[in-house]
């Protein structure tokens, strides 16, 4: 039986991502504010009303995308269950 090696050298930052806890109502804000609630860089370049090509997200390139929408996730129910905080402005 032959074993794979795998290399993973972001896996220690993702797991620390992923066990971050949120209990802070200063940082669950910050974080609210920095991590965008949808991918920014999806566009649809028009010239005159005509789409001439459209760009789409690659926000699922970046290696930690999904840590941080669990983060902003885990942000947003704090504020929202915790703190009893109107979360409508984050989103």
């Amino acid at each position: 039986m032959i074993k794979r090696f795998s290399f993973q050298p972001l896996k220690p930052l993702k797991n620390w991502l992923e066990t971050l806890d949120v209990d802070n109502v200063k940082f669950a804000r910050t974080l609210c504010q920095i991590i965008p609630a949808q991918c920014p860089f999806e566009r649809d370049v028009t010239v005159f009303g005509k789409v001439l090509f459209h760009i789409p997200p690659l926000c699922k390139l970046n290696p930690f995308y999904e840590q941080l929408v669990m983060l902003r996730f885990k942000s947003l129910c704090y504020l929202a269950d915790e703190c009893g905080e109107d979360i409508s402005a984050y989103c």
